[in-house]
């Protein structure tokens, strides 16, 4: 009986290393076909992708809308039961209502501003051409003494000339192309929209239904331990993620509004298009505000080349600002919510970044934070089931431990100056 048993076990996982190599092969040779079901699948469901986003964000305002219209109104009504539901429709609709007025009021503010903003700095470059030529002119006239520097200079300057002129037409002029031929992907993309509004609603009144039913999920397919441990770890996914998200949009903000604020008073140029990407920008943990502040520098530099110390004094403001963001405002908002070193910061940006683009720096931090915290309490788990210590300081010096009496050893003085040998000839 043991023989058939341990026979059974062996067909068993051949059987599934056989079918994992098949679905492996089948995957590799229809790649792209897998890829565009994928984009065809995402697109499809982008509405819902959008609703359920924005219902998200808008959670913390709708959990306040509730807190106080729910007492008051109950207080009045004559059936509690039917009125606890009317009273969530209603306060999923006042929170998107509110979140459309916000939305409507910033861009109300911004787009005039911006609109300005963007027809000058077409305007400023299309005047360079013409201070191109007079630059040229100027400093040939300057060479005429020495024709041979004179030549050398005319070649490059050309260059120069020619090669930017070969980024506009290959990179510039393309994506407006794309913008101006992209209306009918425009119009998708608000048709998605409108419908996830309405979906946000949806999902805003029933969001303890949808929490109760994943729940259910959870404990009828797996022992109640385990049940537990995926409802907490869960919550802290929650947790980390939605005041990291949250935190780091109104910390954007407010940074946002400051730029423009000092832009204003300094007279730099352009002061609602830097503050908006200073802004946007800075969502992105740790390279945001270099990605906003260098060409927002260069912008500056180029409204007026015979003023460059407006340049610098943009950048002293712009340290000054990020100093404040880094040690005062940011940990204020957010204090220390992913609990990650900066290392692991920039490994989880440029990961997810590199895979996922714009959306994935800004949602890498937290993502990776998550993924670090289960990987920490699994590993704590283990070595508290195995009596060790889950404290990484006691691993310093860890030689190693012994099987019997689970006592730490440290390492022998003998390996110890080995060690250090072999560390100063590497350094």
């Amino acid at each position: 009986m043991k023989h058939k048993t341990n026979y059974f076990l062996w067909g068993l996982t051949a059987f599934c290393v056989i079918a994992a190599s098949l679905l492996l092969w089948f995957v590799l040779f229809n790649f792209r076909s897998l890829l565009g079901a994928a984009r065809t699948l995402v697109s499809i469901l982008m509405p819902f992708i959008w609703g359920f986003a924005i219902a998200y964000l808008l959670l913390p305002v709708f959990n306040f809308n509730m807190r106080w219209m729910e007492p008051r109104l109950l207080a009045h009504a004559k059936s509690p039961g039917k009125a606890k539901g009317q009273i969530r429709l209603f306060a999923s609709i006042i929170t998107v209502a509110e979140g459309v007025l916000v939305v409507g009021i910033l861009l109300s503010l911004i787009m005039p501003q911006l609109i300005v903003s963007i027809y000058s700095l077409i305007e400023l470059m299309q005047s360079m051409a013409s201070y191109s030529t007079n630059l040229q002119q100027m400093i040939t006239d300057l060479l005429q003494f020495n024709p041979i520097l004179e030549n050398n200079f005319n070649q490059a300057f050309d260059q120069a000339v020619s090669q930017l002129s070969d980024f506009v037409s290959r990179f510039v002029l393309p994506q407006l192309l794309s913008l101006t031929s992209g209306f009918l992907s425009t119009v998708t993309a608000i048709k998605d929209f409108l419908i996830g509004m309405i979906i946000v609603i949806y999902v805003l009144c029933s969001k303890d239904l949808f929490c109760a039913q994943g729940k259910k999920l959870v404990y009828a397919f797996l022992p109640v331990k385990k049940a537990n441990l995926v409802v907490d770890n869960l919550r802290f996914t929650h947790s980390v993620f939605g005041g990291f998200i949250s935190g780091k949009l109104l910390d954007s903000l407010i940074i946002g509004v400051i730029c423009f604020v000092g832009l204003s008073i300094l007279d730099l140029p352009y002061p609602m298009l830097i503050a908006v990407i200073i802004g946007v920008t800075n969502i992105i943990p740790f390279f945001g505000p270099f990605i906003g502040a260098i060409p927002s520098a260069l912008l500056v530099l180029m409204a007026d080349f015979q003023q460059p110390l407006r340049c610098l004094y943009f950048v002293l403001f712009i340290l000054v600002l990020q100093q404040f963001d880094g040690n005062i405002l940011g940990p204020k908002i957010l204090g220390d919510s992913t609990g990650l070193s900066p290392f692991w910061v920039m490994f989880s940006i440029l990961v997810f970044g590199g895979i996922f683009g714009f959306v994935g720096m800004v949602v890498g931090v937290p993502l990776f934070a998550m993924f670090y915290a289960l990987i920490s309490g699994l590993v704590s788990r283990s070595l508290r089931n195995k009596h060790l210590s889950d404290q990484t300081a006691d691993y310093f010096d860890l030689g190693f431990i012994d099987p019997l009496t689970l006592e730490r050893k440290p390492l022998p003085e003998k390996q110890a100056g080995k060690a250090a040998e072999i560390g100063k000839k590497q350094t």
